[in-house]
């Protein structure tokens, strides 16, 4: 799924923009809200950013901001044109490509299958540039043969719960069982993370078919920080508005999102119940991890251990690849891992800088012994979870 993050105010180029691209359309009026959408989306959608030409000193900010961010986001200019000056600024700030507000379906359609093969390529590339900065890690003989006995193991145990799994998921909607996404692994390689799908075959589509949830209108905004992200409404006709908060796992309308925030400072997306493109089996599955055994299949391809630090998507690999957290990739890939078990604080929470820390330990320190131990305090803690 492609998503296209619109940026301006013109009705008339939202309006046709939205029913010509084939993808999620998502229509905002500045780049700080765009940058929040994108943070909840990224590790599962291609984005690309199509930015509405107002104000050339402005727009460049805006783009050069965005840019720093989002280094690998694809930024389109959306204009009738422009003079040759302008045109360099727009080029230096961060913009790749221009399109006019009235493009074509075909146009959009060339521009489509060009990121997806972008896409594909800028990973490769990704994986290739940083794996040449490692030591190339390679995993003891002692622990792979320990994740094959354990994943056979446990593969032989919950076959009757993953074919139940499988074949539930099949009976309550059309599509397939597996989800497949891009995980960062060790020495930086690239690989299919498998988990069971929990939503709906085009889930975030079915958001527009729902007139009870997805009543969404741009309107004029104040210029202030409100994290008040708008919904372009394919129908386009409604009398009622309900703006809605989205990331990649959770939807929330705003006026809970507020109050919820007030409450909680640690994510600007919060989770609530019935997200529409979660499907019943989805929750279940969820609920009790169910939907990670897959997993297990990695492991036995040797993509994952049973025990290490978790896979990363691709922007959040990126952000560590600095000399004082290249060390995490020097270890394997975990189904669990040190920072899942470790408490800090009366509450159990810990930093980012922390979990960080705790997998470039791990990665220093592992042993036949301290997976024993963090797998026993995996067990503990999912007993005690359950019994709460």
């Amino acid at each position: 799924m492609l998503y296209y993050i619109y940026i301006g105010n013109s009705q008339t180029a939202i309006d046709h923009l939205n029913k010509v691209t084939n993808g999620m359309f998502v229509a905002v009026s500045g780049a700080r809200k765009a940058a929040k959408i994108i943070d909840g989306i990224r590790e599962r959608y291609n984005t690309s950013i199509l930015y509405e030409q107002t104000d050339t000193e402005k727009d460049c900010l805006d783009i050069t901001n965005l840019r720093k961010r989002f280094p690998r986001v694809y930024i389109i200019l959306i204009t009738e044109g422009l003079p040759a000056e302008a045109r360099k600024a727009y080029l230096q700030a961060g913009v790749n490509n221009t399109l006019p507000p009235q493009a074509d379906e075909t146009s959009i359609h060339r521009m489509t299958q060009f990121l997806q093969v972008r896409q594909k390529h800028k990973m490769q590339e990704f994986s290739q540039s940083h794996r040449k900065m490692l030591n190339t890690f390679h995993l003891p003989a002692w622990k792979r043969a320990f994740d094959i006995l354990f994943a056979i193991c446990a593969l032989i145990i919950l076959s009757p719960l993953l074919i139940g799994t499988a074949i539930a998921i099949r009976l309550e909607s059309k599509g397939k069982v597996i989800y497949k996404s891009q995980r960062v692994g060790s020495n930086y390689r690239i690989f299919n993370f498998l988990k069971f799908r929990s939503m709906y075959t085009n889930a975030d589509k079915k958001l527009k078919e729902l007139n009870a949830l997805n009543q969404y209108k741009m309107e004029e905004e104040a210029a202030d920080d409100t994290p008040d992200i708008r919904f372009d409404d394919l129908t386009g006709s409604s009398d009622e508005e309900a703006n809605l908060l989205i990331s990649d796992d959770f939807i929330i309308p705003e006026k809970d999102f507020f109050r919820q925030k007030a409450q909680s400072k640690e994510s600007p997306f919060v989770k609530i119940e019935n997200d529409p493109r979660v499907t019943r089996i989805g929750r279940f599955i969820r609920k009790y991890s169910i939907d990670e055994l897959p997993q297990l299949f990695n492991v036995l391809k040797g993509d994952m251990s049973i025990v290490g630090n978790r896979p990363l998507p691709l922007y959040e690999a990126e952000l560590l690849t600095s000399d004082a957290y290249i060390d995490r990739f020097m270890a394997p890939s975990g189904l669990t891992g040190l920072w899942q078990v470790e408490k800090r604080g009366g509450a159990g929470k810990m930093s980012a800088e922390e979990r960080k820390q705790l997998d470039i330990k791990y990665a220093q320190e592992f042993c036949f012994r301290l997976d024993m131990k963090i797998l026993l305090k995996t067990f503990t803690a999912f007993v005690q979870k359950e019994n709460v």
